[in-house]
């Protein structure tokens, strides 16, 4: 089945980053201006400081606000939920997302579990937990370790139409590798980096990748024939140094047509 070039929605995870300045974003450039900047030119982000801080419903409120109708945002569920195991707080970190369903602009949450998250009873058992407490949005998930290239994790995801996060990443043997797939009425692609000799050199480096235009339009390649009907395939770049995501971002967009 080949995809509409239009149902992909490109963006990248975060906007805000000092290292933009002068590579991506225009000289000069205040942190307060990064967003509405952003917004210009990407119809979705993803927000990572979810993920080490609780949401703020101002914050969210403003971001709202200040972006275009039609404008979508994932954001990275709390650690203190797929890293700490804490489902205390999943009823706090929805409540504070109502600014954004309020506006009709929160796409879902992303579930990234780190690659010590295994595929043991236990942790099916905790994940099926968690997208029972959080199930008022729409969820993807993001496995990194290999133990979860299972059939029953992808009919499991179907069930409860979560999507599945397909990563590109390096091919290291321990990491999980699922083809592009789709198992909810979202499909939803991370682009991190190709790069095994940084993988595990430290978060700083990990990242650290740009992607060549023929790399992009292999990407492409892999995804234009998904077998699964999807209404939009959420495609977000995480690797954010130096602007590096935001440059590929607009490179996709290009090839895609979007631009």
């Amino acid at each position: 089945m080949t995809i509409d070039q239009a149902k992909f929605v490109i963006g990248t995870s975060g906007y805000s980053f000092e290292d933009w300045v002068g590579t991506y974003y225009p000289a000069g450039t205040r942190t307060r201006d990064m967003f509405d900047y952003y917004v210009r030119h990407f119809r979705a982000v993803e927000l990572n400081f979810t993920f080490y801080a609780m949401p703020f419903p101002r914050t969210l409120e403003s971001l709202a606000r200040r972006s275009p109708e039609g404008f979508e945002f994932w954001l990275k569920a709390n650690q203190e939920i797929t890293h700490k195991g804490n489902l205390s707080v999943c009823e706090e970190f929805i409540a504070n997302l109502s600014p954004l369903s309020s506006a009709g602009k929160l796409a879902g949450v992303l579930l990234q579990f780190p690659q010590s998250f295994h595929r043991t009873e236990s942790s099916r058992r905790f994940l099926a937990d968690t997208i029972d407490r959080l199930r008022a949005v729409r969820l993807a998930v993001e496995f990194r370790h290999r133990s979860w290239e299972d059939p029953a994790t992808l009919a499991g995801l179907r069930e409860r139409n979560v999507a599945l996060v397909v990563p590109d990443e390096p091919p290291l043997e321990g990491l999980y590798h699922p083809p592009p797939t789709a198992t909810a009425d979202v499909a939803y692609l991370r682009l991190h980096s190709r790069d095994a000799a940084k993988w595990y050199a430290g978060m700083a480096d990990r990242y650290d990748y740009f992607y060549s235009d023929s790399e992009l339009r292999e990407v492409l390649a892999a995804w234009s024939n998904l077998p699964q009907p999807v209404d939009k395939v959420y495609t977000f770049f995480n690797n954010c140094h130096r602007g590096q995501a935001a440059m590929n971002a607009e490179a996709f967009r290009k090839i895609l047509g979007q631009l």
